[in-house]
């Protein structure tokens, strides 16, 4: 029998681990690092433009001036005289008295007068010409800075204007801005995963809904057909009739829930086909629907309709008008109220108007009108009249067209709906 080798032993299986060499402090093959103040930043590319820009300037108004100065050193070094045969002889009107024959003290008195004047006269020159060459050198120097830091603060314009874009409800929009690694990079950077997060956070909870409205739709499929079944037994007890249509009340109302969640959650997303829609005739076809109803509480259904057409939904443009419709014949006088539908184009847009008489509605309470399950001067509670989601999808299919939805209360009571879209 072999004998075991000891812990101690020189075998190759036992051999104790080397320490590594110790790695040396620099590697010719590493790759060199990015030192932090020398990234281009956009203080450094600031800094570095107006600096050059002001050496650049201060250069050229030193040339300026000294090619003024050498211009008025030479017209002021011409004598504006000469002497013949002793006698002062002018050769220009700038000084005048020196003519003819003086003593040597008053020739040398007018003499440094006029150079005095001449010296004057040099400087101001000299000063004139600098003053306007600075005038002009100021107005270059204004709109090339201007040229020029519109170029570096480019990209703020780029992240303004995709972050409107993501305000009107399209998170799919991204910046990707590409340039040097300055600090606009990175805030472009920054607001791209902050709009991946936002764009997972809403696509998850869209799914949520529409998933959880499916599932819901199928119990409640089922317990509407065993309760239609029950009341159609000519046996049953007038009692559990009457349960019957109660729970079949309910029933309903919870499938027209479900109904709108899904709706909602559907409109939330953006609109990938579009197609003509004439906003009139979804408009008519809201008021007949509706005309039923409204005949049936005495209410006069009126307005005018001009045809005007957008590209959107037709189905979804359709749910707004009968939303927007129902509404206002559901919430009303009791006698003699009206509901006016009208449509019309503006410039750039076609507008959907549906005002009612009605109940009178405070300003600070419109707001509230919009938000999922809110009704006027309640909160989230039941009501026989809807299930409290009609506005909100009129609000989130009118942002999923680039639209708008706002709501005036008018002076007698009742409401004035105004739904703006783009063309």
């Amino acid at each position: 029998m072999a004998s075991s080798t000891s812990p101690t032993g020189t075998g190759a299986g036992n051999r104790q681990p080397q320490p590594a060499p110790p790695k040396p402090s620099w590697d010719p093959r590493e790759t060199p690092r990015s030192y932090p103040w020398l990234r281009p930043t956009i203080r450094i590319r600031l800094t570095l433009l107006y600096g050059g820009m002001f050496l650049i300037a201060g250069m050229v108004l030193l040339t300026i001036i000294y090619l003024l100065a050498a211009q008025a050193l030479d017209e002021g070094s011409q004598l504006p005289f000469r002497i013949l045969n002793g006698n002062a002889q002018p050769t220009s009107d700038r000084c005048p008295g020196l003519t003819g024959t003086l003593p040597s003290d008053v020739f040398m008195q007018r003499l440094s007068a006029c150079a005095d004047a001449q010296r004057r006269m040099a400087l101001d020159g000299l000063l004139r010409r600098s003053l306007l060459a600075l005038l002009g050198l100021a107005v270059a120097a204004f709109a090339f800075g201007y040229v020029m830091a519109g170029r570096v603060l480019s990209p703020l314009g780029r992240i303004t204007r995709t972050a409107r874009q993501v305000a009107g409800s399209d998170l799919h929009k991204r910046i990707e801005l590409e340039g040097p690694d300055d600090e606009l990079k990175e805030l472009s950077d920054t607001f791209d995963d902050m709009l991946d997060r936002l764009d997972r956070a809403f696509t998850a909870q869209q799914r949520f809904v529409a998933n959880a409205s499916h599932e819901l739709r199928t119990p409640l499929a089922i317990n509407r057909t065993l309760l239609e079944v029950q009341l159609a037994d000519p046996q049953a007890s007038p009692e559990l009739q009457q349960l019957g249509k109660t729970l079949l009340a309910t029933n309903e109302r919870s499938e027209q829930l479900v109904e709108g969640l899904l709706l909602l959650a559907r409109s939330e997303n953006e609109l990938v086909d579009r197609k003509p829609v004439d906003l009139a005739e979804v408009a008519a076809q809201a008021v007949e629907q509706t005309r039923g109803e409204a005949e049936g509480k005495g209410i006069e259904l009126r307005g005018v309709r001009h045809p005007t057409y957008v590209q959107g939904n037709g189905v979804l443009l359709e749910r707004v008008a009968l939303n927007l419709v129902q509404n206002a014949v559901r919430y009303n006088l009791r006698e003699g109220g009206w509901v006016s539908v009208s449509t019309e184009a503006q410039p750039g847009q076609a507008v959907l108007v549906v005002e009612n008489t009605g109940p009178v509605v405070p300003a600070y309470e419109v707001d509230n009108l919009f938000e999922p399950f809110r009704r006027l001067r309640t909160e989230r509670t039941g009501s026989d009249k809807g299930v409290g989601l009609g506005l909100s999808i009129v609000r989130s299919v009118a942002r999923a067209h680039g639209g708008t939805v706002s709501a005036q209360p008018r002076e007698n009571g009742g409401l004035v709906m105004r739904v703006a879209l783009p063309v």
